[in-house]
């Protein structure tokens, strides 16, 4: 029997500091490179390169290099980010090539490509003012170096798809021979950038640069990596959270072929190592190992929700959100009528079709490592924490994931692999691939969550109080271990902190529930679950006010405040495009939902029927997006069309349940998709005003599932305030 060494013993969960979340997923403490000292020429294939600056690299070929530094993991952001910089380039967008911001080099620039972190939808609305900078920034630097050559002013001096010419004189250029010289220059500190309506590269439908490597399956993701020499590890965690490893037995297969080490792990799991990963994976099987898993071995689903029903039923006031106004209570003593409804959602997995894994290959004087990831800046990191070396010497190559959806934000599965590879030879490359199972019942799940809300209407059926209570868990507590501001979570919050519907008497309260259950960034986070409550909710006043759901929501949505405005805009947009109030066939129902997530506003319309058993046939789903600016609109449809994939299967399926403290489910038989039949015909209108730079990655999610929930109510006269809808008594044809 072999027992842990007790110095191993380190917490395997995401920890990020406040100041790291800050700067990693709001974009804080920038450093452009955009003013740095005179660019430096480096070797690109065979040809000199000049730097212009961080983001734009010329070779004399007239290619340009443009990096990106963020990840790309299916949402097509690694051709909309460039873009937007070869957009204020004037580049030719058949000789722009993309490639990753190198992590390595970020650090030693001291963060130079800002934030690294694909998350919350931020890749265009956090970066885009710095991206269309850094491509201004390069434009003007060719024209001065163009006009220093021919001695003549910049004012007179255009450029266009590639081209600088100076029409009186009658030359031109490309960018590859002015490249040079232009990074020589002093960069101007100021820049104008172009107005939307003159963009041609920007706003428009241009072909993804992932997408031939994707189809023709030349794709490399993290799973794919092969280096000479490499080994393979498999993992078993400990099947409660916060569980030990008190002892493992491993001599039924230390001397099996291909068997190299057999090992402990951060104190709460146990690897084998072997010549490939499949001898590695079923001699794990016969390691025995015993497991502490301390007093969490008795928690359960059922004791979870009774947890949470007690923060849901606790008397008096909770900490309530900053835009709580007037007296609720008052206003309920004088309603003509008051209605009352709990909601709840339940803990999810992200289940990426590639599961997490990684490689790490520890040298004399570097360490090399590859993953699937959300966000480079933190595997790196995550890297050298582990292993104790300073960053600068840690090299993390990106490579295109295999879905991520927030689950590949953190850098606990890296760190896994850094570890394993610490107690093998120096120049050991390993590679650590979890199973199915393993990504199933060790993720960081979305938040189960609660709601108890309660309203009074006018004898005209307006709303004249609202009350919120919301019980879950706190992603910035829990996770990151932030303070929470007035003691409210956010995210948790969302779609409350700012109510857009007029009720003049409001209050929305959160109360914190902690389990051992870890949990994390869901795709749409808390807006993949709180527009259930408050969307489903309202539909509830309409028919109690005897109204319909769309002029009943128009009605509330008549402030003047930009957010009301916009809201009303797309729900005005998607009911025109669903021909709402039109007749639909026999049998057929429709249900609606507005919300304004990630700076963005949409809307949903979900048509279907439902038969005596409960079968539900989806017909077809209407979504509207105002996200402000629409950098590439083929890709904002993707975007849209993959977001109702992602709901409608949490919807009709999603649900991580807990027994003896262990997550049930496994693989994909337990843990069920959507499957290519069962996909409804799904209709986008991009409706963008300008004036703001919204999300595109998640927005869509959030109004579809509300959606489905009130079609479901106008088809069967049930209301559903509990999802998966598979525990309803729904299934889908």
């Amino acid at each position: 029997m072999t027992k842990p060494d007790s110095a191993s013993v380190r917490p395997a969960r995401f920890r990020q500091s406040r100041r790291d979340f800050l700067v990693t997923s709001a974009g804080g403490g920038l450093a452009l490179g955009l003013s740095l000292p005179s660019a430096f020429a480096q070797k690109t294939g065979a040809a000199e390169s000049a730097e212009l600056n961080v983001w734009v690299v010329i070779q004399p070929d007239d290619t340009v290099v443009i990096r990106y530094a963020r990840s790309e993991m299916g949402q097509g952001s690694m051709t909309s980010a460039p873009q937007l910089v070869a957009e204020e380039l004037d580049a030719d967008w058949s000789k722009v090539r993309v490639e990753y911001a190198d992590t390595n080099e970020h650090i030693r620039r001291k963060r130079a490509w800002g934030s690294m972190s694909s998350v919350g939808s931020q890749t265009i609305r956090n970066s885009q003012d710095y991206l269309r900078k850094g491509g201004a920034t390069a434009r003007a630097m060719l024209v001065m170096a163009a006009a220093k050559e021919w001695q003549v002013s910049a004012s007179e001096i255009t450029v266009a798809n590639g081209v600088i010419r100076h029409a009186a004189s009658q030359r031109s250029s490309g960018f590859g021979r002015l490249a040079a010289a232009a990074a020589k220059l002093e960069p101007p500190r100021e820049v104008a950038l172009k107005d939307p309506k003159d963009w041609k590269i920007a706003g428009k439908s241009m072909r993804r640069v992932d997408i031939p490597a994707s189809v023709n399956g030349t794709q490399r993701y993290g799973a794919d990596v092969q280096l000479p020499g490499m080994l393979y590890a498999a993992i078993a965690q400990s099947p409660v959270f916060g569980g030990k490893v008190k002892s493992f037995d491993d001599a039924r297969v230390k001397a099996r072929r291909g068997i190299r080490k057999v090992l402990v792990v951060d104190g709460n799991a146990v690897a084998v190592v072997a010549d490939n990963w499949w001898r590695a994976k079923e001699a794990l099987k016969d390691v025995a190992i015993d497991w502490d898993v301390g007093a969490n071995g008795t928690v359960s689903s059922a004791s979870i929700a009774a947890f949470f029903q007690e923060g849901l039923r606790a008397p008096g006031q909770a900490p309530a959100t900053p835009n709580s106004k007037g007296d609720p209570e008052q206003a309920f003593a004088g309603a003509a009528k008051v209605l009352e409804a709990e909601y709840s959602t339940p803990y999810l997995a992200h289940a990426p079709m590639e599961p997490m894994g990684a490689t790490v290959h520890i040298q004399q004087d570097r360490v090399d490592a590859w993953a699937s990831t959300q966000n480079g800046e933190a595997q790196l990191t995550g890297v050298a924490e582990a292993l104790g070396v300073p960053p600068e010497r840690v090299y993390f190559h990106k490579t295109q994931a295999g879905g991520g959806f927030g689950r590949r934000s953190g850098p606990d599965f890296i760190r896994q692999a850094a570890l394993i590879a610490k107690e093998l030879p120096v120049g050991t490359p390993v590679k650590l691939l979890w199973t199915r199972e393993e990504d199933t019942q060790h993720g960081l799940y979305r938040p189960l969550a609660m709601y108890r809300f309660k309203a009074g209407l006018d004898a005209g059926g307006r709303p004249t109080g609202w009350t919120t209570r919301v019980a879950s868990g706190s992603l910035f507590n829990q996770l990151i271990g932030m303070p929470l501001r007035n003691n409210i979570d956010n995210a948790a919050m969302e779609g409350f902190t700012e109510f857009p519907y007029e009720v003049p008497h409001q209050r929305h309260e959160y109360q914190q529930r902690r389990t051992h259950v870890p949990i994390g960034f869901w795709r749409t986070v808390g807006w993949s679950q709180t527009p259930f409550g408050r969307e489903c909710f309202l539909d509830e006043l309409a028919h109690a006010a005897g109204k319909d759901p769309y002029t009943y929501r128009r009605e509330l949505l008549q402030g003047h405040e930009p957010r009301q405005q916009r809201a009303l805009h797309i729900l005005d947009a998607v009911a025109e495009a669903a021909g709402w109030g039109k007749p639909l066939p026999p049998g057929v129902f429709r249900g609606i939902a507005t919300t304004e997530p990630y700076g963005s506003y949409t809307s949903g319309v979900v048509e279907l029927s439902v038969d005596k058993s409960g079968g539900i046939r989806l017909h077809r789903v209407v979504l509207a997006i105002n996200c402000g600016h629409a950098v590439n609109p083929d890709n904002i449809v993707a975007q849209l069309q993959g977001s109702t994939v992602f709901a409608l299967t949490a919807a009709m399926w999603g649900e991580i349940t807990i027994k003896d403290g262990r997550v049930e489910q496994g693989n994909f038989d337990q843990y069920r998709m959507m499957r290519l039949r069962e996909m409804p015909k799904v209709e986008v209108r991009i409706l963008p005003t300008g004036g703001f730079w919204g999300g595109v990655g998640e927005p869509g999610q959030a109004p579809i599932i509300p959606a489905l929930a009130n079609a479901l109510f106008a088809a069967t006269g049930k209301r559903v305030r509990s999802l998966p809808l598979k525990n309803e008594g729904f299934h889908l044809l």
